[in-house]
């Protein structure tokens, strides 16, 4: 084979291989049509996420559950929230969990309006789209 044959061969795997890891990329950073969530660039985050992620940081939830949601004193919320559904989600955080520790939030007037935020960024991070840290609005 010549020399101008290989070279195209080379460059055309390098291609077919750049290809593929770009669709590969891009498909694992959407997040699933059904998600309670918006994300871009894994900290960009719709506004109802955003005020869960501030609900979050207002009550100082990572006291017990760690800054990354992975778990401390409490659970990983990072691993509970691959099985616990929506509703599951509400009544846990509206009545708590006194006999492990968590306290009901039905009190607090932020979680009430918020609770699905907190689900979608808490469900973002779980889903590994939302990137620990800081989150912003989307643009």
């Amino acid at each position: 084979m010549s020399s101008a044959k290989v070279r195209v061969a080379q460059w055309s795997i390098g291609f077919l291989a750049l290809s593929i890891a770009a669709v590969c990329i891009s498909a694992n950073d959407a997040p699933a049509a059904d998600a309670p969530y918006q994300v871009k660039d894994g900290n960009k985050v719709d506004a109802k996420t955003l005020d869960g992620w501030k609900t979050w940081r207002a009550l100082a939830c990572e006291r017990c559950h760690g800054p990354n949601q992975e778990g401390l004193v409490g659970p990983s919320l990072v691993e509970s929230l691959k099985k616990l559904s929506k509703e599951d989600f509400h009544t846990t955080i509206m009545n708590g969990r006194p006999e492990k520790g968590m306290p009901p939030f039905s009190g607090s007037a932020m979680v009430n309006k918020n609770w699905e935020g907190l689900y979608a960024y808490l469900k973002g991070r779980s889903d590994g789209k939302i990137q620990p840290g800081h989150v912003y609005p989307m643009e």
